[in-house]
């Protein structure tokens, strides 16, 4: 359940997120002039997230709530939210989205739930967070949260070092692009796009341990594939790379960046992450 905000928080406006990208992207450009919240635990996959009825209340209060689109965190398609205070800001990039399969399956004790119609975590693309973040600072303006020029320069700001950090990553990517790779979770589709990867995908818990037949689906992806490198979505156990890497393959570990990082902020995890993934590339023989 989350907490109140508190008295001194109530004072400037308050801004939900459904994301963590989006509250990264949302404090860049208001600064101190409004309180950005993103309500999900930790230790919770924000995509699958319920929000409690404080929760809701909280959130209804808002005074912008930002929604990623793309089929991304579907409580809000159960929740009644204020229309007039809502942004999706992919609404304008909608023309870039990357049609997905349909697979039901499950997470623990989150419930059955589909990866279908359209791939959600438009952020691993830093150009279309950019026009994301453009939609964000539209919303500010339009609605007064902050002056206007203030948001303006920070939007400026925000954009190049956006554009920085996608020319890093083409740099850095660029000797993968050879690489057949597999991923635990069909999280890296834009990322795939944008940096001309080859990535297939498995449905595993993240950070769990792989079972026989988890195993054997992997045994089988590669044999299809020729992948020779399995990105992970986050830190599983150590039997588990070396149960993988015995199958013939590089392990990373490549937050998708949805939730909570660990004190890093967007543009340090999405950089490590590409790092790691530049240097599992190195490794591979032959490359």
């Amino acid at each position: 359940m989350l907490m109140p905000l508190g008295a001194a928080a109530q004072e400037r406006p308050v801004v939900v997120t459904v994301n963590y990208p989006l509250k990264f992207l949302a404090e860049q450009l208001l600064g101190d002039a409004a309180e950005v919240v993103f309500p999900v635990p930790e230790d919770v996959d924000p995509s699958f997230w319920r929000p409690s009825i404080s929760d809701i209340s909280m959130i209804q209060s808002a005074d912008l709530i930002l929604l990623n689109g793309a089929g991304f965190a579907t409580w809000v398609d159960r929740v009644s939210l204020p229309r007039a205070r809502i942004v999706n800001t992919s609404a304008a990039i909608e023309g870039s989205f990357i049609a997905t399969q349909s697979i039901t399956h499950s997470h623990g004790d989150g419930g059955e739930h589909s990866h279908e119609g359209t791939a959600s975590y438009l952020w691993l693309d830093p150009t279309l967070a950019a026009a994301q973040a453009e939609a964000i600072a539209g919303a500010v303006a339009t609605r007064g949260l902050a002056p206007a020029d203030d948001v303006e320069a920070r939007l400026e700001s925000l954009r190049a070092e956006l554009m920085e950090l996608d020319a890093e990553a083409r740099d850095a990517l660029a000797p993968a692009q050879g690489i057949a790779m597999i991923a635990t979770h069909p999280r890296y589709q834009y990322l795939a796009r944008a940096y001309g990867l080859s990535v297939a995908s498995l449905e595993w818990d993240a950070g769990a341990m792989p079972g026989d037949e988890d195993l054997a689906d992997l045994e089988a992806l590669i044999e299809d594939t020729g992948a020779r490198i399995l990105i992970w979505e986050s830190e599983p156990p150590a039997a588990a790379i070396d149960a993988t890497n015995a199958l013939g393959v590089e392990s990373t570990i490549f937050n998708p960046l949805s939730g909570a990082t660990a004190g890093a902020s967007f543009f340090e995890a999405f950089s490590g992450a590409v790092s790691d993934l530049a240097d599992a590339a190195s490794r591979v023989p032959g490359n």
